[in-house]
């Protein structure tokens, strides 16, 4: 595949990095994370391969909820940096080589943004309907509520007004009203201060909440002034009374998106299942969301984790469906969000809890777990550099949060979601390199223990060859090399072993098969690889060895406990090299 073509369509084998700016890097010793301590470590992202960054949100905020409720969307929160070190970081990545995307959080706002302080003020406010308002609220389905923890119902009264004002998320966190051209416009004008800033695209929080169905009991507007055009409209609705559909914000979205910058993209946080979810791409015509989460993908892979055997992820594999041929699944191991099983069963769920999160003080909302991953794996290397070669090798673009390319833990002390947003570790000194201030000033304190920073850091970890940061590195650039994985047609083949996940990219002619081992017991199986025959050969492309085909395709796989192997079909000359060949070469 030409270069120039990959290069078109960057997202299709992008590295993404999820960062937090509080809680990456200390710039100016005050315990906050800032753009200024980012911009030093972007060195880092480059040496491990990184070629996008998806800042979470850096917005004026309260910080009630990790930044997401927002009090300005124009510009940056003053403990995190000013706007001309957000452009210093943006040129500093550029010069890399480096994209930024960042967290567009338009769902809601903060109750003490400028809009919902004068939407609150009055019936005639100009903001008024720029939030979705009830006289009575609805009967709430509890399956709407998305924190059942905090939350008990989805509207709140405001006695100011003497209404009730919708949120899907927190009390805090008033749902904005998209069905507003006014609301849209807005957002248009959003999308555009950051891209003329030098963003390269979005994600796009909880897309499905996006353009909310409410439906009224009674009139939302009762009580307005006459002189209104659209009195007696329900909030929740436009001009013309009708509710618009999520696929045509999303299509005029994008839409404004090309004008301004061809190559910008939307990832959305979709978490459907795969029929329902398909539609956000804009069905076969990828008009909506360039990018999705494969969020069904990353819960299969932890039950077959649980279990030991492939079958639940290989399944997924099979189910998912094809994006349209410029959109992407994107694949991650975790998030910054609970590890959220909501699409499997409830005996499979109790499953992966007793696995990785037996403890109820590791679980959330009853439907996720509050870890990371090595912890969840006992700190088994084999096991977690497996699991990472999975998240490079599937077909999509990789996604990591910060900190897994070291290995990382949790705190538990931090309560929810927060147990995963601990400081960056960089080196095994005073408060992990992440700050020289005093740590009772930080958000939330560092991790301790066995995943403390004085055994996972980033400077101890680039000096070791066996590091996993080393693997992680050496995995980017293996993904990079072969963009078979990114574009090429998948196909997952059958090993007759139950623990194996064997699958095959092929790519104008080139193959890669990917093999995992989920089971700690050695295997040896037999794969037949149609279209291929002894004129090609298998090479490594993660560890040394060359497995040769026979002539009606058939080839001889052993794999140690929880192995991984990437191998490459070639014609024997053109193979890449292994031990022999550079041994030969001395």
């Amino acid at each position: 595949m030409r270069l120039t073509h990959t290069s078109d369509l960057w997202w299709k084998n992008a590295v993404v990095y999820c960062l937090d700016v509080e809680t990456y890097a200390d710039g100016d010793g005050d315990g906050i994370g800032d753009f200024r301590g980012a911009t030093e470590h972007i060195d880092h992202l480059e040496r491990l391969g990184v070629t996008c960054v998806w800042l979470m949100p850096f917005f004026p905020s309260p910080d009630r909820d990790d930044g997401y409720d927002i009090t300005d969307f124009y510009s940056v929160d003053p403990r995190l940096g000013t706007l001309g070190e957000f452009v210093e970081f943006m040129r500093t990545a550029r010069d890399r080589g480096i994209r930024v995307i960042a967290d567009l959080v338009v769902n809601h706002t903060s109750d003490e943004h400028p809009w919902f302080k004068d939407a609150r003020s009055s019936r005639d406010s100009r903001y008024r309907d720029w939030y979705i308002w009830s006289d009575t609220p609805e009967p709430d389905d509890p399956k709407g509520v998305v924190f059942p923890d905090k939350e008990k119902s989805l509207w709140e009264y405001d006695k100011g007004s003497e209404q009730y004002y919708y949120h899907r998320f927190y009390r805090f966190q008033p749902d904005l009203n998209v069905a507003n051209p006014e609301v849209r416009d807005e957002i248009a004008r959003i999308l555009g201060f950051w891209m003329e800033l030098g963003l390269s695209g979005f994600r796009v929080d909880a897309v499905p909440f996006l353009v909310e169905d409410v439906s009224k009991k009674e009139d939302a507007a009762k009580g307005r002034s006459a002189k209104k055009k659209d009195a007696g409209k329900p909030a929740s609705q436009g001009q013309d009374g009708k509710l618009p559909d999520v696929h045509e914000f999303l299509r005029d979205m994008r839409a404004f998106m090309n004008r301004r910058d061809g190559s910008a993209v939307l990832l959305g946080e979709v978490n459907l299942e795969y029929p329902d979810l398909l539609k956000y791409f804009g069905n076969d015509l990828g008009d909506e969301v360039t990018m999705c989460f494969d969020f069904i993908g990353m819960q299969r892979m932890y039950l077959a984790l649980a279990r030991a055997e492939a079958g639940p992820l290989a399944d997924s594999l099979r189910e998912r469906p094809a994006p349209p041929r410029d959109s992407h699944w994107a694949t991650f191991v975790r998030n910054h969000d609970e590890l959220t099983l909501d699409k499997l069963t409830e005996a499979e769920r109790q499953e992966v809890f007793a696995a990785f999160g037996p403890d109820k003080d590791m679980q959330l909302y009853g439907r996720g777990l509050r870890r990371r991953l090595p912890p969840m794996l006992g700190g088994d290397q084999r096991r977690i550099k497996m699991v990472y070669s999975l998240l490079f090798s599937l077909p999509g673009t990789p996604v990591l949060f910060y900190g897994e390319e070291i290995g990382m833990g949790e705190n538990l002390k931090v309560a929810g979601r927060e147990a995963v947003r601990t400081p960056m570790q960089w080196t095994p000194h005073r408060n992990g390199g992440f700050s020289t201030a005093d740590p009772k000033s930080f958000r939330n304190p560092l991790v301790e223990g066995k995943y403390g920073p004085e055994r996972v850091n980033v400077s101890a970890q680039r000096r070791d060859p066996d590091s996993l940061l080393m693997w992680i590195t050496k995995l980017v650039e293996q993904y990079r090399g072969c963009p078979e994985l990114a574009w090429g047609d998948y196909t997952v083949l059958d090993t007759g072993e139950p623990s194996v996940l064997a699958h095959r990219a092929d790519l104008d002619g080139e193959t890669v098969v990917a093999l995992h081992n989920f089971a700690g017991q050695e295997v040896s199986f037999e794969l037949t690889l149609d279209g291929l025959d002894d004129g090609r050969v298998l090479t490594d492309l993660l560890v040394d060895g060359t497995e040769k085909i026979s002539a009606d395709g058939r080839v001889k796989i052993d794999l140690d406990p929880y192995a991984c192997r990437w191998l490459r079909a070639s014609e024997p000359e053109l193979a890449p090299a292994d031990s022999a060949d550079v041994a030969g070469s001395r």
